[in-house]
């Protein structure tokens, strides 16, 4: 069987090509986001002329961020499958209102898991790199956090439909890291603790479908580090931005813009040269005059000194006129990068809390403007995604004992709709809509209020449980209700009848 060191450096070959133009890209916006090979921490990398790219690079992954995982609610919907769904149907309407229910209340807790483990903050870093380099891969290990890793250190080989097959990830990692018994295996020597190895972590997908990962130091396979598994729980998401058939590599959304990118860095540069040389200040005297220089250059400010002013003249660079031709084409530049970039429209607030109608405008915006790249992010990113921490919440026995194989995660992307608050304003246009034309009586006598309260939490995500009565408690209540009404009606037909009474034993003493 090949190694997985001799698979990586094949496969490296084909990658060079992209790396080289994912590093023009990077430098050319945010340079640390794909370094030079070599680079350290002590590195100084050089800032571009112009903050453009940056600033675009930046709200642009800002506005995806928004759009693939939305703060206010799931961006994912569970939902049963075709012949479930008749079944509940046929069976009870209100047991599928339960279901669904209950799908919600996993989907809160999948949200709850993706908020803790930190994947939004990793999923801003992976759409940088997608916005500037095309390529991201996504790596959730056994018993730790999602990580974002960046091109130069994976490889990855497709098939025709586009289907990742083979992955290899390169670490340089202390020896101290490894397990007890690996470090034994892999580093006898005492002095090869003093340094780093290189470990590679292999996803093979085998012929009959299924997927080994493990990982090797040295060429020597990592004890107990092997395990076949189905494709949908690996590891591994190697996501791209920009498609082209036949590649097994992305393009970067930076790269459709490096003509106007670079134009814009020379100018930019052009200009902050030329004013400083322009900002200089040089007094030229005349060598025939009968001023001296030096007598110019030693003189405080207010002396008198005996000279002629025509001896003495002032060096302009005489560039204002190309100045502004420089000036007049940067704006041009800077207008078309910012449509392109979502710098003019779609500009997203930076607060705890942000509004629906903020994300459906920024939505619409990247929707409109980048041609479905969001769509098809939504689709290869968050889908495998959602399965990944679907699968692992369920081995580890935090979702519900419920049949999982009968449940489907779906994406929900677009405008239309934007989490379950689209069913809220369907459902609410159609009780309005009724209410309107048949009138109140018509609504109250046709439509369930408990009904309609658990369908309106569910789409706003909200549970209802210690909530919303039940009708077992609504007529709990109710039976309380007429208690107390019988028990107030024989208190006040009792009244009369004792007071006589209290009367008549009165009388009788008296007598």
């Amino acid at each position: 069987m090949e190694s997985l060191s001799s698979i990586y450096e094949k496969c490296s070959s084909e990658r060079t090509q992209f790396l080289e133009r994912a590093r023009d890209a990077s430098a050319i916006t945010i340079p640390t986001i794909l370094p030079e090979e070599g680079s350290t921490s002590a590195t100084k990398f050089p800032t571009p002329f112009q903050s453009v790219g940056a600033r675009g690079v930046n709200n642009l992954a800002s506005a995806l961020l928004l759009s693939l995982l939305p703060p206010n609610s799931p961006f994912f919907r569970l939902q049963l499958d075709e012949e479930t769904e008749r079944e509940l149907e046929q069976i009870d309407p209100k047991v599928k209102t339960e279901v669904e229910n209950s799908l919600a209340t996993i989907e809160r807790s999948m949200m709850d898991e993706i908020e803790r483990s930190g994947v939004r903050t990793g999923l801003f870093d992976a759409v940088r790199h997608l916005v500037v380099t095309g390529n991201a891969l996504l790596y959730f290990p056994d018993g730790g956090n999602m990580r974002v890793v960046h091109l130069d250190r994976y490889v990855v080989k497709r098939c025709p439909l586009g289907i990742t097959r083979t992955v290899v990830l390169k670490e340089s990692i202390h020896p101290s890291m490894l397990p007890p018994e690996a470090q034994v295996e892999v580093s006898p020597q005492a002095d090869a603790y003093k340094s780093h190895i290189d470990m590679y972590t292999g996803m093979i997908t085998r012929l009959d479908g299924k997927v080994d990962v493990y990982q090797e130091i040295n060429g020597q396979e990592l004890e107990n580090s092997r395990r076949t598994i189905e494709p949908e729980d690996a590891p591994f998401i190697a996501v791209r931005m920009g498609r082209v058939d036949g590649e097994n590599y992305g393009r970067g959304y930076v790269e459709q813009y490096m003509g106007d990118l670079q134009s814009l860095e020379g100018l930019s540069k052009a200009i902050v040269e030329g004013s400083a040389a322009a900002a200089k200040v040089l007094f030229l005297v005349s060598p025939n005059g009968t001023t001296r220089a030096r007598t110019l250059s030693e003189s405080p400010n207010g002396a008198i000194r005996e000279g002629s002013a025509g001896d003495v003249s002032v060096l302009q660079s005489q560039k204002a006129a190309d100045f502004t031709v420089a000036l007049n084409t940067i704006r041009g530049i800077e207008e078309r990068l910012a449509y392109a970039f979502l710098l003019v429209e779609g500009s997203i607030r930076n607060a705890d809390r942000v509004t629906a109608e903020e994300v459906r405008l920024v939505t619409q915006a990247v929707e409109r403007q980048l041609g479905g790249i969001y769509s098809i992010l939504s689709r290869e990113l968050s889908l495998p995604m959602v399965r990944l921490i679907m699968n692992k919440m369920k081995r580890e026995g935090a979702l519900p004992k419920i049949p999982m194989e009968k449940i489907r995660p779906v994406i929900i992307t677009g405008i239309e709709a934007l989490g379950r608050g689209n069913d809220l304003n369907k459902l609410d246009t159609y009780l309005a809509g009724i209410g309107q034309i048949l009138g109140p009586q018509v609504l109250q006598q046709y439509v369930d209020v408990g009904e309609y309260l658990k369908r309106r939490a569910m789409a706003l995500g909200i549970d209802t449980k210690g909530l919303v009565r039940t009708p077992e408690e609504l007529q709990m209540m109710q039976q309380q209700a007429m208690q107390q009404q019988q028990q107030m009606m024989m208190a006040q037909q009792a009244g009369p009848k004792v007071i006589d009474n209290m009367m008549s034993q009165g009388e009788q003493q008296d007598v």
